[in-house]
């Protein structure tokens, strides 16, 4: 069997706590130049490839600049940092719940996506926390959704990475989440929900189809009053939008969720006044490093339940 060999270290540093862009020419392909390959690979057209190729912005393994006529080579890694583009500034911070030698767990505030993707680079937790704590080599265990606030565990040594993400595929870590909604008397709980969830690429909203349960949710009533309640969940499984979805299949779907039951018009960039009422309170486990036994709380209110008049105006 063929070992598959790691890539080498990026020559490019972080930029903005933001690692760059690293691309394998694939070993199939015969393209005369890198630049050709490039040119036909990426989607921001021949113009930009040659002017980042012109001032030196793409460069090899050794850190050396890739020119036009750089002749492409199967198997060659290429890296740059690409443009980033403009992004509201989410103006609530992260607070640090741990740290130490081999973890940072952190309490995300909402509108804050956990890691790099699509228009969300530089104002993520992660990016935000390589900056602020000033450490380039950090990483996500795992991820919250971006309206979704509360507790995420970050890794501070690559090597170590891999042992933390296990934890939550095999399901060895104990999520505690907190959600204000509707309150409906009429609600049998406590109760566990099991469906089967489909989220479809380039589709908002997941939703659940017949078939063999891939989700599954306890659901518990906390309190409530005038008419609203504050709701417990236990996530078994780890579906897109497994908690909304659920909820909204109850009846009772999470305030200020611009999804489920119904699809909203977007809301504005710079618009915060009202987060998702979905909160992730606690996080437990086991370290597989270290075998210490953790158990991480929020202090974290939700405003729908403690001044609602205020997120509702």
């Amino acid at each position: 069997m063929r070992r598959r060999t790691s890539p080498p270290p990026s020559p490019l540093p972080q930029r903005d706590g933001v690692d760059p862009v690293r691309v394998r020419l694939p070993a199939g392909d015969t393209w005369p130049t890198v630049r050709d390959h490039l040119v036909a690979r990426l989607a921001v057209g021949a113009q930009v490839i040659d002017t980042m190729l012109d001032e030196g912005r793409i460069v090899d393994a050794e850190g050396r600049p890739v020119s036009r006529d750089t002749a492409y080579v199967p198997g060659m890694f290429v890296w740059f940092h690409r443009e980033l583009p403009h992004e509201e500034h989410v103006p609530f911070p992260i607070d640090i719940v741990y740290r130490d030698e081999h973890v940072v767990v952190a309490d995300k505030p909402h509108f804050l996506a956990t890691t790099p993707r699509g228009s969300h680079v530089t104002e993520t937790a992660l990016a935000r926390l390589r900056r602020q704590l000033e450490i380039p080599t950090l990483g996500a265990a795992h991820r919250l959704d971006r309206l979704t606030a509360g507790l995420v565990l970050f890794t501070v040594r690559p090597e170590e990475r891999g042992a933390y993400q296990t934890l939550f595929s095999a399901r060895k870590v104990t999520k505690e989440y907190e959600a204000v909604a509707p309150y409906d008397p009429a609600l049998d709980l406590p109760r566990t929900v099991r469906s089967r969830i489909l989220k479809e690429r380039g589709i908002l909203a997941a939703r659940e189809i017949a078939g063999e349960p891939n989700a599954v949710t306890r659901v518990e009533l906390l309190e409530h009053r005038a008419g609203r309640a504050r709701y417990r969940l236990l996530p078994r499984t780890g579906q897109t939008h497994q908690l909304r979805v659920h909820m909204s299949a109850l009846g009772v779907p999470i305030l200020g969720d611009p999804l489920y039951p119904v699809v909203c018009d977007p809301v504005a960039a710079d618009d915060f006044r009202r987060p998702l009422q979905l909160l992730a309170r606690v996080l437990e486990f086991t370290d597989p490093i270290t075998g210490r036994e953790h158990r991480f709380v929020s202090p974290r209110v939700l405003r729908a339940w403690t001044s609602y008049d205020e997120w509702a105006a």
